[in-house]
């Protein structure tokens, strides 16, 4: 019963009874072989192994000496009783008598506990989804979108696959991929998201690999790359890019921070006409103290006509903090403003558009139909509501009217413009310049009005939820949430756009979406053990979408 007091007491390891770490009156062998050993050795050997899978149990040590149940060597052909009672302090722990069923196998595994990182079993959800699950990764088809001609296309096993699209003589076919590859000091920054993750998953030296291997098989024609950490960037990134024939382009964040976003390209399919950098903060206006950044690349295709349209690609990262929608906002309109000088052309339309990133925020939110509808009344909405991340807004002051200061240069249209400064006329009694600072102030707030604009028509080329279960797609899974931050936007025809994203041959501005690779629900994820894990590399999934540019 010494075994039995150290489980009692949640010690981590046990020096008393049978040798060291004897847990079991039988040898090992004799259990494997004879089930009849009596329950209650059966339960402390399980005590054990799930003792040390429950996070931040008291006295638990991040290495545990003994080994673990897991399912093949030999059967049980009875259920086991309940092993603790509610009320106890083992309420906590993530043992499931349920997972010992007629048909349970358990082997005895030589795997060790790598620290406090380890998820609870319970965290591993059985669900099956979209996905299927083999050999340990959860598969990703292509959605094919358009129908008549029938044309190549690799599926992720590298299988040849038809794709069936309108047939156009005039057509220009690429691909996009936006991926958040996680920079490596956050991850270590933030190592809380990650607990659920055996240790040598997360680092950089097994991640790179993994990541490459990704950008790789996918090919992509463009890669909007976000939390490129800048000295991997520099030493093996770009190298390893530039190698597979891309041309890249990277736009560090301002401040200290050691990561940004890259836009890549493949030099055999466009060429580049000019390079756009967005940096958010403004140390002259105190609401955008944030060091995030954004990349506008106007890119030329490479056809055999004499004169192809352009297409401007576009990549950005938003401020995370999910109370700080005014930032948010702010930011956004900066973006599109570049975008809209950048994609202008002399005849006033805009040529094809694509933005891609993590915007922080949720399919449904105000930020995320502004992207879409392209306008938001945003008069009396809370700033913790903007991003759709925040539950609750107790305590949340409202968006101020307007919800940047005139001086950023930019309308409520989200486009740039020249300062405007009312005219005072002149008085005996000059104006001081404080009063006449003030004065600007109140004019351009009885100006503006509670709403935002921009001149895109933009389809997201995800729909976000299951058809048939409605369950949430998600790009992003870890320890604390699985959620859709990540997205490929592009502009397309108002008609088109009102069907939905991925409807069937959506034109857009004189882009197709032809096919996208699909995503995945949370429950899909932890069939893997969520994000990272052995096979992917990032706390988010690589988007990936390939379009055809109407000549």
């Amino acid at each position: 019963m010494e075994t039995w007091r150290c489980v009692r007491r949640g010690y981590g390891r046990c020096v008393a009874g049978r040798g060291r770490y004897s847990m079991f009156p039988y040898p090992l062998k004799s259990l494997g072989r004879d089930w009849t050993s009596p329950w209650e050795d059966l339960q402390r050997y399980c005590w054990n192994r799930h003792i040390s899978s429950c996070l931040r149990w008291p006295g638990h040590y991040s290495r545990s000496p003994y080994p673990y149940f897991s399912s093949r060597h030999f059967s049980l052909n009875c259920r086991p009783p309940l092993l603790f009672e509610s009320g106890t302090q083992f309420q906590y722990c993530n043992w499931r008598p349920d997972h010992l069923s007629n048909t349970s196998l358990i082997r005895l595994s030589s795997y060790i506990m790598n620290s406090d990182r380890d998820e609870p079993s319970s965290k591993r959800r059985k669900h099956h989804g979209k996905g299927s699950v083999y050999l340990g990764t959860i598969k990703r088809n292509w959605e094919y979108l358009c129908s008549h001609n029938k044309e190549k296309m690799k599926d992720l096993d590298g299988r040849d696959v038809d794709s069936t699209c309108e047939d156009n003589e005039e057509k220009f076919d690429f691909s996009v991929m936006s991926y958040n590859i996680l920079s490596q000091d956050l991850l270590e920054d933030n190592s809380h998201l990650y607990r659920h993750c055996r240790r040598p998953v997360l680092h950089w030296s097994f991640r790179f690999p993994n990541i490459l291997k990704e950008i790789k098989h996918f090919d992509a024609d463009v890669l909007c790359l976000q939390e490129v950490q800048e000295d991997h960037y520099g030493a093996e990134i770009r190298p390893s890019l530039e190698s597979l024939g891309y041309h890249c382009e990277y736009k560090m964040k301002t401040g200290r921070k050691p990561d940004g976003c890259a836009i890549c390209f493949k030099h055999s399919k466009f060429s580049l006409l000019s390079v756009n950098p967005v940096e958010f903060c403004r140390r002259d206006i105190p609401l955008l103290d944030r060091d995030n950044i954004g990349l506008v690349l106007l890119l030329q295709p490479k056809i055999p006509r004499a004169a192809s349209p352009s297409l401007c690609v576009a990549n950005t990262h938003l401020l995370y903090n999910p109370r700080r929608g005014d930032i948010k906002l702010t930011q956004l309109a900066m973006l599109l403003a570049e975008i809209s000088s950048v994609a202008h052309r002399k005849d006033g339309s805009f040529c094809p558009i694509i933005m891609c990133g993590d915007f922080n925020s949720v399919p449904g939110s105000p930020l995320y139909s502004f992207i879409k509808e392209g306008k938001l009344n945003y008069e009396g909405l809370a700033i913790g509501k903007v991003s759709g991340q925040e539950q609750s807004s107790r305590g949340q002051r409202i968006l101020s009217i307007p919800i940047w200061p005139p001086n950023l240069g930019i309308s409520q249209n989200c486009v740039y413009e020249a300062q405007q400064v009312p005219r005072v006329e002149k008085t005996d009694s000059d104006l001081t310049q404080a009063q006449l600072e003030k004065t600007e102030v109140l004019v351009s707030a009885e100006k503006v009005p509670s709403h935002l604009r921009h001149h895109f028509s933009l389809s997201s080329v995800y729909s976000h939820y299951l058809p048939d279960t409605g369950l949430p797609e998600v790009t992003t899974c870890h320890s604390q949430s699985a959620i859709t931050v990540d997205y490929i936007f592009y502009s397309a025809e108002k008609e088109d756009a009102a069907r939905g994203p991925g409807a069937e041959v959506a034109l857009v501005g004189g882009l197709k979406l032809l096919a996208r690779l699909s995503l995945l629900t949370e429950q899909d994820l932890w069939t893997v053990n969520g994000l990272p894990n052995e096979h992917n590399s990032s706390d988010h999934l690589p988007l990936l979408a390939k379009f055809r540019l109407e000549l």
